[in-house]
């Protein structure tokens, strides 16, 4: 069986053998904390001196409930018990050889434990550095964990870095050494040419370019060819959003209803691979590994920009 101990690091192991289970410890790097993470220790204080085990059990009362339904009192007891001890994660017929892995989650935590070319297991957060997506998932075996943006949105505004590898069908029309972007006050554009002109096709959503444009702070316009959809993100909560998609045809098409069935189906496949990575990076952002990331400055120009508008609101 594989056990791990606080899920905080994973930067330093040391391994240790008590007969066929192996244990790994590693150090600790604690995250910033701030106004509310006080005053969230005062209230989760509060919470536990509601149970007083020192009362003889003829007389004492349960926890209350909130032990069992508060979400802050949730996160303390993931703090407190969960990873400041031993955890078992799997077992070693799992990566039985060099190169297998598995993946895991334990409250927000998100991990990934794998065996090297010399046989041994190491045990990493599943979160990427740059943007917080996810690094692997399930299991399986792979000689390096490469992450979904980079072979390193906001995925919008990405300046297509994550087209090659989240959207390869799309990206197969696209001539992505063309992409381009232009900032105004308030709005990206993000321009590609597309490889249509070249290519002998019955089917022709791409057209000539493509052209992405997000106006601030939520709405998104895309269009490709003959054919044009719209993007409204209205917010409903922190973990989730709704997304509404609106459809335009040019006139030439608009009777064309083996063009309308591909072109949606296209659009819904792209829209699918986008849910799965935006999922991934949500789940990659509530990760203690994760706090802030670097931008990729050749072709994070629209994001950055969207980042700094969104400090002028939030800041006034």
């Amino acid at each position: 069986m594989v056990v791990l101990q606080k899920f905080t690091s994973f930067h330093q192991f040391n391994k240790h053998k008590l007969s066929s289970i192996q244990f790994f410890t590693c150090s600790v790097k604690p995250r910033k904390h701030h106004l509310s993470f006080k005053i969230s220790c005062d209230y989760n204080k509060k919470l536990v001196l509601e149970f007083d085990p020192k009362i003889p059990i003829e007389e004492a009362i349960t926890p209350p409930s909130s032990w069992y339904t508060d979400s802050c009192f949730y996160t303390h007891e993931l703090n407190q018990v969960f990873f400041k001890g031993w955890q078992a994660v799997g077992y070693t017929e799992q990566i039985k050889e060099p190169r297998q892995y598995f993946t895991g989650r334990l409250g927000n935590v998100e991990y990934v434990v794998c065996r090297d070319d010399g046989g041994k297991i190491h045990a990493f957060h599943n979160v990427c550095r740059h943007h917080a997506s996810l690094l692997a998932s399930g299991s399986g075996k792979s000689s390096c964990f490469v992450c979904p943006y980079h072979v390193f949105c906001d995925n919008y505004l990405d300046g297509g870095y994550h087209v090659p590898y989240a959207h390869k069908g799309l990206a197969s029309g696209l001539t992505l050494d063309s992409y381009s972007t232009t900032i105004f006050e308030k709005v990206s554009i993000q321009r590609c040419e597309t490889g249509s002109a070249e290519k002998d096709q019955d089917f022709d959503r791409l057209g000539s370019k493509a052209l992405y444009a997000f106006v601030y702070p939520n709405f998104m316009i895309n269009r490709y060819g003959p054919w044009m959809d719209t993007n409204l993100v209205l917010p409903q909560g922190p973990r989730k959003c709704l997304v509404i998609f609106d459809y335009f045809l040019d006139s030439s098409v608009k009777g064309d209803e083996s063009f309308i069935a591909e072109s949606l189906e296209d659009s819904e496949t792209v829209q699918m691979e986008d849910i799965k990575l935006c999922e991934a990076v949500q789940r990659g952002l509530e990760s203690p590994a994760y706090c802030s990331g670097r931008y990729a400055p050749q072709v994070e120009k629209a994001m950055h920009h969207f980042h700094s508008l969104l400090y002028e609101n939030l800041s006034d």
